[in-house]
């Protein structure tokens, strides 16, 4: 009996042996997938755990949102201001529906444009063919034809379209600061003609085709039977999807690819098609821009390369909180010396309202705009902005008539000489 014993000891040792090591196999795998997970996932993909559906009202009554007699924006049953975090701990979707607000917002102020400041829509490029993405500016009925006096409006980088100062003011705030209305409206008044800029719809978002299945490579155990590879491989799929919906359950987003818009694939070749297709081509003697934070850079750009042109063409330059460098942008010394004399750049400050400020660069005078917000300058400097407008033109006007004085002056005593001759 004894013997027998001992004669099966080497088999259980083996038996045993192979147990350990697919135990060990088991151990393995986990531990494999463990680290397969942790190398894909991070904390904002934690947080997508039962995340509600990307799915938003389309109009601000559906969302339950209305401007008020005030231009602010209010709930409708409640009259509170927007609540951006609507579910606490989900940032991603918080921020989805803010950005799904903005975009009903555009289309409001494209329609305020429209029925209350009686603009129209410029379709750029100016030859579009059938199947090319486009955009857009605004014109007031008389933008190429006013003899006298043309606003140009250039707004900042980011989300904000036409009209548009600062998405976060409309929303948070009202719509005579974070919108151009107002810029619009008093311009119009003083017998300006007016365009309105869109310098950041510079590209159509379309969805990415999907990606057919790669094929096999050499590697691929391709002598393997078919249907013992697909056991395999479902089998570890299976594993992997399992441990990894324990914690994970995220919504895909749509990959999507931009097409650019044709000479308007960015904010400064946008400012220099619609000058060269517009702004060169109206009748007004007189042109003004207001050119706000990376419109300001755009602007200064437009100078390099059309600098005799705005010279000539351009009256004054109002800038708010402007993202310009004349020396990373290498502006000439003429273009500098211009800009003494005909900008003034509203900048973010702690100051009183038109403070004077040291000028950083030998550019254009710097003064405060009366606020230390970015956004808020170009409404902060509403009146001031159109006080340097007028003074501006005022100063214009009498250098012209002293000099068609003189002129006159010339002229008479010229002829008063001959008829003393004669």
């Amino acid at each position: 009996m004894l013997s027998h014993l001992r004669a099966a000891i080497p088999t259980l040792f083996i038996v045993w042996i192979a147990m350990a090591q697919v135990a060990g196999q088991e151990d393995k795998e986990k531990t494999t997938a463990l680290k397969d997970l942790l190398s894909r996932i991070d904390l904002d993909e934690l947080m997508k755990k039962d995340e509600p559906p990307f799915t938003f009202p389309k109009t601000l009554e559906e969302f339950e949102y209305a401007f008020n007699e005030y231009r602010q924006l209010r709930h409708i049953k409640t009259g509170e201001p927007f609540v951006f975090n609507a579910r606490e701990d989900l940032h991603r979707w918080n921020q989805k529906r803010y950005e799904a607000l903005g975009e009903i917002i555009t289309q409001y102020v494209y329609e305020l444009l429209e029925k209350k400041c009686n603009m129209t829509k410029a379709i750029l490029p100016v030859d579009p063919t059938d199947d090319e993405p486009t955009s857009f500016i605004y014109l007031s009925p008389d933008a190429l034809s006013n003899p006298s006096k043309l606003l140009v409006l250039i707004q900042g980088s980011g989300v904000v379209r036409a009209g548009q100062w600062a998405r976060r003011l409309i929303i948070n705030q009202d719509l005579d600061s974070g919108t151009q209305i107002p810029f619009i409206t008093r311009a119009m008044e003083e017998g300006y003609s007016v365009m309105v800029l869109n310098p950041n719809e510079n590209y159509l978002e379309v969805e990415k085709p999907s990606k057919s299945s790669p094929l096999p490579s050499p590697t691929d155990p391709l002598d393997e039977p078919a249907e013992k590879r697909e056991r395999k491989d479902d089998k570890e799929g299976k594993k992997k999807r399992e441990f990894y919906e324990k914690y994970r359950n995220p919504q895909k987003e749509t990959e999507t690819e931009r097409i650019p818009i044709r000479e308007n694939g960015s904010s400064e070749e946008h400012v220099l098609y619609v000058w060269d297709h517009f702004v060169s081509k109206a009748a007004a003697k007189n042109v003004f821009i207001v050119a706000h934070s990376y419109g300001g850079l755009s602007f200064v750009e437009l100078m390099n390369q059309r600098e005799m042109q705005v010279k000539n063409r351009l009256c004054a330059v109002a800038l708010t909180d402007s993202a310009h460098n004349i020396w990373l942008q290498e502006t000439s010394k003429g273009t500098q010396d211009w800009m003494q004399q005909h900008c003034c750049n509203w900048v973010s400050s702690p100051e009183p309202l038109d403070t004077p400020l040291d000028p950083m660069l030998p550019d254009c005078p710097r003064v405060s705009a009366g606020t230390e917000r970015h956004e808020l300058t170009s409404w902060m400097s509403f009146n001031s902005i159109f006080s340097f407008f007028s003074d501006v033109l005022a100063a214009k006007e009498d250098e012209e008539a002293e000099e068609t004085s003189n002129i006159v002056t010339t002229r008479s005593s010229s002829l008063k000489n001959k008829h003393q001759d004669l």
